[in-house]
């Protein structure tokens, strides 16, 4: 598994995320200073909203731009089997019914998913409970975690 091909499809996502974050930004931006939106009366808000709206956004693009930076700083290791999960791990992991799962750990940015060579990658950090769990983990380990009041239990399949 090419784990420098897999990091640039991730950044490439982030920033076409940045990029999104961007535009509403400036959306927000153009109609809490537009003339239109001058209130004519104290009930008139709609300044006001769009206003908040924009801090928002602009606190989502900042979210987005740290998110990139510890991406543009991860440093891939290649993992053996002797090797335990950590930052910059792509774990393979197969439940109980035989259903594959693949998670990749980073430093930010949990919960983005994408394709790459036809299989689905979830991203998680370390600080999320699956992430926690599987950190210093190896090859071969079972590993339990409580997901909506059930216990899913996934074996180690390979790390890279």
């Amino acid at each position: 598994m090419n784990k420098s091909l897999l990091l640039k499809q991730i950044l490439a996502a982030l920033e076409a995320i940045h990029q999104g974050a961007v535009d509403a930004a400036m959306r927000a931006y153009n109609t809490a200073t537009d003339d239109e939106n001058v209130a004519e009366n104290k009930y008139d808000t709609l300044a006001l909203e769009a206003a908040y709206l924009a801090q928002g956004q602009a606190q989502r693009v900042a979210e987005c731009e740290a998110d990139l930076a510890a991406f543009e700083k991860l440093e891939l290791a290649n993992y053996s089997d002797q090797e335990a999960v950590g930052l910059g791990s792509l774990v393979y992991l197969i439940d109980e019914a035989g259903a594959e799962k693949y998670l990749f750990l980073g430093p930010a940015a949990g919960g983005l998913k994408l394709t790459f060579f036809d299989k689905q990658i979830i991203i998680i950090t370390p600080s999320a409970p699956l992430g926690q769990i599987l950190l210093g983990r190896f090859v071969d380990e079972e590993i339990e975690i409580n997901i909506g009041g059930q216990i899913k239990s996934y074996e180690i399949a390979a790390i890279y």
